[in-house]
């Protein structure tokens, strides 16, 4: 099976959206293991004065991490499938959220617009074709000093976390998503795993992108080893609010 790509994965998102949030319910730690990887940014304030764009927002998960670490941030939150969108969009919000509906590869043309103090991306880049030119992107979109924060399904290269990670995505994952009818998504989602980047490859993609202060930090329980938060900055020094 070759892997979804652009209105193709994106149409498998719209279909599987109906059930995503009680799939995504069922993965101990889910929400949780969001919530640290945003308060791995070290952004003061609970975020009063800030910009933040949570880029691949899905149904809202990632979006709901950030405000409830940064209840006080401006959030711009996008995503590339209008059926998830419309569920993150429909869950009560307080002020300071909006929705918008464009790829990660298009968001001028949606009106997406820097600079950002923070962009947050969670379960995006091994989905989208071009990592390198999506980074170049977001890079341009921080203001100097600026954070990022990569929440991601990156294998740290031993063969113990890709036997976990293939047990848990055959035996449990692939055979409820094929009875909901979106076996295709979750077949997809174990080959994007495996076929990206390890950790250590992720990092270094992320210095050759132009960024620095790059640390990949592992995440705890059965995802360890299988999901890390990478944390890193566009250079300059940061404007003082």
């Amino acid at each position: 099976m070759s892997l979804l790509r652009d209105e193709e994965l994106a149409a498998a998102f719209d279909h599987a959206s109906r059930a995503y949030d009680a799939l995504v319910a069922a993965n101990p730690g889910y929400h949780a293991h969001l919530r640290r990887s945003v308060r791995r940014l070290g952004l003061p304030g609970h975020g009063a004065g800030l910009r933040v764009l949570d880029l691949g927002c899905g149904t809202g998960a990632s979006t709901a991490a950030l405000r409830s670490v940064l209840p006080a941030a401006e959030v711009t939150a996008v995503d590339a499938s209008a059926g998830m969108l419309r569920r993150a969009a429909a869950k009560p919000w307080a002020d300071g959220v909006r929705f918008v509906h464009a790829p990660a590869e298009r968001l001028a043309e949606a009106g997406v617009r820097g600079p950002f103090d923070a962009v947050f991306a969670a379960y995006l880049f091994r989905n989208v074709g071009d990592p390198d030119a999506v980074l170049s992107t977001v890079r341009a979109l921080l203001r100097p000093g600026g954070r990022l924060g990569v929440h991601e399904f990156t294998l740290s290269g031993r063969r113990a976390d890709r036997a976990v990670w293939t047990l848990v995505s055959r035996g449990v994952v692939q055979p409820v998503a094929s009875l909901l009818g979106d076996g295709p998504l979750y077949r997809h989602l174990w080959r994007s795993v495996v076929g990206f980047d390890t950790a250590g490859a992720f990092e270094r993609r992320l210095r050759e992108a132009g960024f620095d202060g790059v640390r990949a930090l592992p995440l705890p329980g059965w995802q360890t080893g299988i999901t890390h938060t990478f944390v890193a900055r566009r250079p300059g020094t940061e404007v003082e609010r």
